[in-house]
């Protein structure tokens, strides 16, 4: 990194190591908790009115509080949580920040392993997390805390990401765990394809960010536990999304009719998994699928001014979440084209003037005609500070780890 301050034009100017550290008092100042743009059915009126609690009235209540440009939460008895799934951000940006900006680390990811440990899903012999509310899906509730592969994924991924740097046995023992229960519980292989169930193991589809996300931690955990069965399951998983990719190198977010959309963060979420895979395993298999992707999200998710779209055809709505992966697929990315860090920055800058609060914190959305201020934790907050960091850090790995035995069954 060419020191805190990232300057990309005159005028637009932004000190990187503030705003890391203004957004790392809010959050420790709200101790990691917060709201959810999903979070609807923690209200306790639901349990007080249970005439309420209908699949119609879940999801009309849900997609209402989502859009509300003023945040309404508190009148509804709807209370901040911890989410494991911002806890495994927040941990891996921990672990990317410097001692100069985050003198108290070793406490910290002590304290995001212990609430891990806690916020485990229950009645699962595995190490398995889900989010901290229930949500009301098309056909299916998901219950709060059930187990899930994305968070799941995640989280292991945070812990993977502790071992790498510390050697902590217990941290990849449980990243190991999460992986078998992926495995063993999820995954599925017959006659029309193979994948991942999400969000609940009884649910079959295709959802390709999913199966990416699932095969590119199999391949970190197989790695370093040499278990043939995450190997082979990672490469039917990742050719079958390889192969529904489309031609102008967009992926749908999944197969089935209602899941035919293209947008920014599944998309990052594809072509960093596809990269962990070429990484982990030493193959350029992917390789060309990753560039003609690439060449795709950055043609049709920027504006000329640095503002992330969320969909590829239209700029409304500009969610932080977009800002956030944005940052890191082009960071990510950036030995695939020269631009990627310049537009990196710009896409910081954006976010800086649009939706950065002096409160230490970033906004949820900005819409055509107005600003959605509210401070989710899980989708903004914890999303942000990853960013930031690895936007500081300023390169992802690209240390090529050889693996011998994966280069045979590769070929085989």
């Amino acid at each position: 990194m060419r020191g805190s301050v990232l300057s990309h034009t005159p005028g637009r100017t932004h000190d990187l190591d503030r705003v890391i550290g203004r957004l790392l008092d809010y959050c420790r100042r709200e101790n990691w908790a917060g709201f959810d743009p999903y979070d609807a059915l923690n209200s306790k009126v639901f349990d007080a009115l249970p005439l309420l609690n209908t699949r119609l009235c879940r999801l009309a209540v849900t997609q209402a509080l989502k859009r509300c440009p003023v945040n309404i939460r508190g009148l509804v008895l709807i209370p901040k949580t911890q989410n494991p799934k911002a806890l495994a951000l927040f941990l891996s940006a921990f672990l990317k920040l410097p001692a100069e900006l985050l003198p108290a680390r070793k406490q910290l990811v002590q304290y995001m392993i212990q609430r891990l440990i806690a916020l485990r899903s229950p009645g699962s012999p595995y190490w398995c997390w889900g989010y901290s509310f229930p949500w009301q899906g098309r056909g299916i509730l998901v219950p709060r805390g059930a187990a899930n592969l994305v968070c799941t994924t995640f989280v292991a991924n945070s812990l993977i990401d502790l071992f790498e740097q510390t050697d902590s046995y217990e941290a990849m023992e449980m990243a190991i765990s999460a992986t078998d229960y992926i495995f063993d519980q999820l995954y599925w292989a017959d006659d029309s394809g193979a994948g991942f169930s999400y969000p609940l193991p009884s649910l079959r589809g295709q959802v390709h960010n999913a199966n990416l996300l699932g095969a590119a931690l199999f391949c970190r955990a197989y790695r370093y536990t040499r278990k043939e069965r995450f190997l082979s399951a990672a490469l039917l998983v990742a050719r079958q999304s390889v192969q529904k990719q489309r031609d102008d190198g967009s992926w749908y977010y999944g197969e089935s009719p209602t899941q035919c959309w293209i947008d920014n963060f599944h998309t990052g979420y594809n072509l960093l998994a596809l990269q962990t895979i070429g990484r982990e395993l030493n193959t350029r298999e992917f390789e060309e699928s990753l560039e003609r992707g690439f060449r795709f999200y950055r043609s049709h998710f920027f504006r000329a001014d640095g503002a992330p779209r969320y969909f590829h055809d239209r700029t409304y709505p500009i969610d932080a979440h977009c800002v956030a992966q944005s940052i890191l697929t082009l960071i990510a990315l950036q030995e695939l084209w020269p631009g990627s860090r310049s537009l990196a920055e710009s896409v910081f800058h954006w976010a800086m003037t649009h939706m950065w609060s002096e409160r230490g914190l970033f906004y949820y959305r900005v819409l055509r005609t107005c600003t959605i201020r509210t401070s989710y934790m899980r989708w903004t907050q914890a999303w942000m500070l990853l960013a930031l960091a690895t936007l500081r850090a300023g390169t992802e790995s690209s240390t090529d780890y050889e693996s011998a035995d994966a280069a045979v069954l590769l070929q085989s």
